[in-house]
């Protein structure tokens, strides 16, 4: 019999729609408030509003949730909006650190974390576009 684990989806397994708003609202603060992490948040509008709203609709189709990006904005396209940004190893770094102390601060189930933090790490890594 499988494990319950592999047949929820991430969406299911972090706890639905307010965990993944905790998850980002979180993620933002962090990095609102480090200054570790303010080459990152310099990519950023001022007001963060915007940018938790995006992420909370795409990482809610990611986590194999409901699609929410994709019915309002279309396909991701990740690499594509991201390239006015110079995202390096250091913004790479800075985002995930981010990433994976607000799950470290959100997300209960520590196998879950390190499967995300992976995958985290794959897309992060694909975001590069400077040396």
């Amino acid at each position: 019999m499988p494990n319950s684990n592999e047949t929820r989806s991430h969406y299911e397994r972090i706890g639905g729609e307010e965990k993944v708003r905790a998850l980002v609202k979180r993620f933002y603060q962090l990095m609102d408030a480090s200054p570790e992490l303010q080459g990152v948040r310099k990519m950023h509008a001022a007001d963060l509003a915007g940018s938790e709203e995006k992420l909370f609709m795409f990482l809610s189709g990611w986590f194999n949730g409901p699609q929410l990006f994709v019915k309002k904005f279309g396909q991701p396209k990740l690499r594509q909006r991201h390239m006015p940004f110079a995202i390096g190893d250091a913004e790479r770094d800075q985002w995930l650190s981010c990433m994976k102390q607000a799950m470290d601060d959100v997300v209960e189930e520590e196998a879950l974390r390190s499967e995300l933090l992976a995958a985290f790490g794959k897309v992060a890594d694909f975001m590069r576009n400077k040396q």
